[in-house]
Order: structure tokens, then sequence, then C-alpha cells
């Protein structure tokens, strides 16, 4: 357990329903799952419960370095209750991003990081790691809270000339404390070469998915479809996630009144959204997520 009577946060195999405990969606999230310790490790006085992150490509290794990939794991860490919002089930969250990586100004464990200040926090699960740009390096979304404002999509990179993280860019906040967006998931949901994030906003109220393209270093809206959701408040997963049964990536929610499994396809710059059957817990949503 982590101090108090908090509950740990895990994280099993499929991002999308993300959990303190939960599942890393369909492979379109690149992340994996790996125990750490050492200078090799992330500490655990340091590195958040459930939040280390690894690419597929680097899960059999043992350390910090992976050949071909600069970028080759991240994690939350330093536990905070500055913004007791509690959504996800407890009153911790996280006050720093740091990765393993082999870029150059890294420090000598190999890793780069950025700790935010006081009007910020990570309201979230774990990182993700997703190559967004096509370089071959990936970038790291994140959840991130201001005090007032409430949530946003951020995403960091691994350049520049110091061991510190970059922000890259960013979605507006949602805009009051205390609301927050759910992940789906991030692809090239119209095969137009760039690559989409998927999320709900404010899966308790307004319950929208949203759709973002990231093209040339920023983030741009796409599209929007009310009426759906991923997320009860307390719960410490998201049900939903990105599934390719080979026709195209397509995403995978509930309706708002948590009765149906929804799939929504990205088409013409517009969400068309229908009903796969009914919702019947987390396992509906993951036979959905398996094409089966």
């Amino acid at each position: 357990m982590r101090s108090g009577t908090k509950a740990r946060r895990f994280l099993s195999r499929h991002w999308s329903r993300f959990t303190r405990r939960a599942w890393l969606a369909a492979a379109l999230w690149l992340a994996g799952v790996v125990v750490v310790a050492a200078c090799q490790k992330p500490p655990s006085d340091l590195a958040g419960d459930g939040s280390f992150v690894r690419l597929p490509a680097c899960s059999g290794r043992q350390f910090e370095t992976c050949p071909g990939q600069q970028i080759s794991a991240a994690w939350y860490g330093e536990e905070t209750t500055l913004y007791p919002h509690g959504v996800l089930g407890d009153a911790i969250e996280y006050s720093r991003l740091e990765v393993y990586t082999s870029a150059e100004h890294a420090t000598a464990c190999g890793t780069k990081s950025v700790r935010l200040g006081k009007q910020h926090v990570f309201e979230d699960l774990a990182p993700r790691l997703v190559d967004l740009d096509g370089d071959g390096t990936a970038e790291i979304i994140t959840i991130r809270s201001h005090v007032d404002k409430g949530a946003q999509i951020a995403i960091y990179g691994g350049g520049g000339d110091d061991a510190q993280l970059k922000l890259i860019a960013a979605t507006p906040y949602i805009g009051r404390r205390n609301r927050w967006l759910a992940p789906v998931g991030a692809a090239d949901l119209d095969r137009d070469g760039y690559v989409e994030i998927a999320y709900v906003d404010r899966p308790h109220l307004a319950k929208t998915l949203r759709v973002w393209r990231f093209r040339d270093g920023k983030l741009e809206p796409v599209a929007d479809q009310p009426g759906l959701t991923n997320h009860r408040i307390g719960q410490d997963f998201i049900t939903s996630g990105i599934r390719d049964c080979g026709q195209g990536p397509e995403m995978i929610t509930v309706d708002a009144g948590w009765d149906r499994v929804m799939v929504s396809r990205l088409q013409g710059g517009q969400i068309r959204t229908t009903a796969l059957g009914p919702f019947e817990g987390r396992a509906s949503v993951d036979q959905a997520l398996t094409c089966s």
C-alpha cells in the first residue's frame, strides 16, 4: 500500500481500460508493464503504483537502454495531494513524469523528466508511449490537470539540450476545477497519414467523444460526438479502447446510459457511431476490443 489508506494503482493488459488496475488496450497504444529497481529501475519511492510502462519492443529487457528506441519507458512519480479530485478512486496524483532515453543530455541514469509546478498534477493512470509524428521516437501522452482549470491532454517529448522533457502540445483545459477527461486511444483513425487522439470529455457530465489530430507538432480539433462515455466516478479503470478488426481503427466506448457497447468511426471529418450490443460490464467491452 502507498502512504495512508489510499488504494494502490495498477496497470494491466490494455491501456484503454487503463486502470489504476486496468487494461492496456489494443496494440494501438504502445505500452507494456515491467517491474523495475536501482539506477536502471524507478525507485519504489518515486515510481507511482502501476504507472511504469515500456514499449513492447523493449519489454524483454531488464535495463533502461533499448536499441533502436530513443524513449523506451515512462512512469509517473512524486505523489501529491495538491488536487484532491479523487475521480479515479483516491486523492493521490503525480507531479513528475520521467522516461528512460538514449537521447543526448540525459542524466547519468539515462533518464529525462519534467516536474510540474504548484498549478498542475498528472491526474492519470500511466503515461502512454506513442510515435505521433512517425519519426521512430515515441512521444508521451498524459492527462494533466490545472488546479483551477481542469484537465487537458498534454504531450511531452524528449528533445532538447538538457535533461528536461519538453511540452510539445496540449488540448485546451476543460475550463473548470474538478473537470476531467478519459482517454480512448490514439491511431490514424481516418487513414490520412496523421495520428488522432480520442478521449471522452467529462465522462460523467458532458459525455462527449472528442477527436484531435496531431500534425506538425500541434493538436487540432477534428470531430465531436455526444452521448458516449467510458468512466464512472471513483472507478480505477477506463472502459474504452481502439480496435482494428480489418477495416481500420474503430473507437469502442459505452453509450451515455451505460446500456450499450458502441463503436465509432472517424469518416469524412465526422464521427459515425452505432451500437454493437448490450453493455454487460467490462467483459463486453473487452470482447469488442478483441473483435470477438
